[in-house]
Parts: C-alpha cells; sequence; structure tokens
C-alpha cells in the first residue's frame, strides 16, 4: 500500500498567505496540512508516499518521500497533476488531495474497508457548509448511490432538480485498488489521443478534476464503494476554511 497526494495546488482563494507558499504547506495550529496527513500515514504503516509538487517546490522539505513533480500546472487540473505521477501507480493505493485535513479514524475507515476501491463520503456533509456562500455549495463533489453501489459523482449543482438522490460529499480521499490503477491510466491513456469537447463536469479531459476520471471507471464497470465516514475533516480553500480547520483540529 502506498500513498499518492496530490500537492501542487496554488490556492489563489487563501489571498496572501499562498503567494509564496504552496497550500499544503499552510500551517494549522503548529503543523501543515501536509505534515498532518504523512503522521497519519506513516501511523498506519503507509511509508511509501508520493508528493506531486508544483511551483516553489523547494519549501517542500519532508523527508522519506517520493517527489514528482507537476511542471505544468497552469495547463491541466487535478486529474493532470494525478497523472504526473503515473509511474508509481503500481500497487494498491490511497490518494488524497493536498488540501484537506483529517482524522486518523477516517483514514481507518478507508483502510478497514472490504472494498477494493472506495472514496470516503461525508453523510452528514451540509453541516460544513452552513458558513459557505451558495456558489461554493455548488462546486461541492457530491454522490449518488444504486445498491451501495457509486453511480455517480458529480458538482452539487447538478443535482438541483433531483437533489434527494445526493448522498453525501467525497471528501477528497480514497483507497484503489492495483486493478482500478491500471484501468485507470488505460483508459486515460486513451481518452488523451481520442476524447474531444466536454469530459464530464469539465470542460475537456485536458482540465479534468479527478471525480470526472471516477465517472468515466463507473461508466466502464468499475465499481466503487462508498466508505461512511465518522470524525472530524475539512478541506481548505478559502481563509474561512482555514479558521474553521484550526478551530475544529484545536486538540
Amino acid at each position: 500500500m502506498k500513498a499518492i497526494v496530490v500537492a501542487a495546488g496554488i490556492g489563489s482563494r487563501l489571498g496572501d498567505l499562498t503567494k509564496d507558499l504552496p497550500k499544503p504547506l499552510v500551517d494549522v495550529n503548529g503543523k501543515s496540512i501536509l505534515q498532518r496527513q504523512i503522521e497519519i500515514f506513516n501511523k498506519f504503516g503507509i511509508d511509501e508516499i508520493i508528493i506531486i509538487r508544483g511551483p516553489h517546490k523547494e519549501k517542500f522539505n519532508f523527508k522519506n518521500v517520493t517527489y514528482v513533480e507537476d511542471t505544468d500546472v497552469s495547463n491541466h487540473d487535478l486529474l493532470g497533476s494525478l497523472m504526473t505521477a503515473e509511474k508509481e501507480m503500481n500497487d494498491n493505493m490511497i490518494i488524497s488531495y493536498g488540501d484537506i485535513i483529517f482524522d486518523e479514524n477516517i483514514l481507518s475507515q478507508i483502510l478497514s474497508s472490504p472494498e477494493h476501491s472506495t472514496l470516503a463520503v461525508d453523510y452528514d456533509w451540509q453541516k460544513n457548509y452552513q458558513y459557505k456562500s451558495d456558489i461554493l455549495l455548488d462546486k461541492v463533489s457530491v454522490v449518488t448511490l444504486e445498491n451501495n453501489s457509486i453511480i455517480d459523482v458529480g458538482y452539487y449543482e447538478n443535482f438541483q432538480n433531483s437533489k434527494n438522490l445526493v448522498f453525501g460529499e467525497f471528501i477528497g480521499l480514497m483507497k484503489i485498488s492495483k486493478f482500478t490503477a491500471v484501468q485507470l491510466i488505460e483508459q486515460y491513456n486513451h481518452l488523451q489521443d481520442c476524447h474531444q469537447g466536454k469530459f464530464h463536469d469539465s470542460p475537456s479531459i485536458q482540465f479534468g478534476i479527478i471525480t470526472d476520471m471516477i465517472n468515466e471507471l463507473l461508466k466502464n464497470g468499475i465499481k466503487f464503494s462508498p466508505t461512511k465516514i465518522s470524525g472530524r475533516w475539512c478541506e481548505i480553500d478559502t481563509p474561512e476554511d482555514l479558521e474553521n480547520a484550526k478551530e475544529l483540529f484545536k486538540n
């Protein structure tokens, strides 16, 4: 088991705080977002950790990790960034967004799931958006289910007329099998060669996000199951998110 953290994000919505600092290195009560993730991975015996880094790469100074350079951040989105680590995607893996903080019991729940490929899903997700605008709420990645299998992952705004289908929020943490990783790579590379136009929730595959590729795999018969999480977690996109994280993770 290895972990890949997509940590090349610029974090422009955090303003001056990330002017010269990658968002995953933002401090939350004495530890950076990324340091918190690495410590939790290590606690569960995951010591093969791949960090995908972008601008200001010299600021990353963690030991005993493998760095993959995303040198083209402005010309792709999260999916393209993840695929810069294609050569490392050769095992069962945890994939994590680089701007989330989570309790160790959330990772434990993912690792303990009997399912080969599973997404961490917050069933009580709407409580996290009481202080956010409707614009931000629209871009939340939510999942819908059928027979306890995920059938769709998409922006909340896409479910405005069928909100009864919304099940929970994908928090940006997942476990995938080696088989699913192989399928992801093969299908992504095929689409890079032949796909044109809109790609699920994104304007193109070039600017695709990771949930777009999950939907593509679902469409082609690859199963993802939800892991119902309980515990603290927070995605840090805005100054308000950062203050919320500091309050949530006081101890």
